[in-house]
């Protein structure tokens, strides 16, 4: 699927599905480790990171040596979600912070939002398709 990103909605797209994927494995071992003494749940912070992005105005600009050549520009960074550690709340006596009922409502939001992105998906793959003549 990576072939067909080639433009920069998909690429965001796709830089959403991969966090968001990465988010459930990061929900799931915190559930998994509920009993665990000391462990201090994660989460993934993309939602910062993806909104720094998209209203910064760095881009780079492809260096013309000719007048009749054509502009081009591009964004200068990637967006790359980060696993963050929750090391300040306290959940029960031994010290483990993953409250279960919290977990399982951020693993359906999450759930939500990546179905949500896989139609999203789909529908600009079909679109696409169909714009090249393909059958969508």
């Amino acid at each position: 699927m990576t072939t067909l990103l080639t433009n920069s909605t998909f690429r965001l797209l796709e830089n959403t599905l991969d966090s968001s994927a990465l988010r459930q494995r990061v929900l799931v071992n915190n559930l998994a480790n509920i009993e665990t003494p000391n462990f201090k749940r994660s989460d993934v912070d993309f939602a910062k990171v993806l909104q720094k992005e998209m209203t910064s105005s760095f881009s780079i600009e492809a260096k013309r040596t000719d007048s009749r050549h054509i502009p081009f520009s591009g964004s200068g960074s990637s967006v790359d979600p980060r696993i963050v550690t929750d090391e300040t709340s306290v959940m029960n006596n031994n010290k483990n912070n993953v409250d279960v009922d919290s977990e399982m409502t951020k693993l359906a939001e999450n759930q939500l939002s990546y179905y949500t992105l896989i139609s999203q998906a789909n529908y600009d793959i079909k679109h696409l398709r169909t714009a090249i003549g393909g059958r969508g």
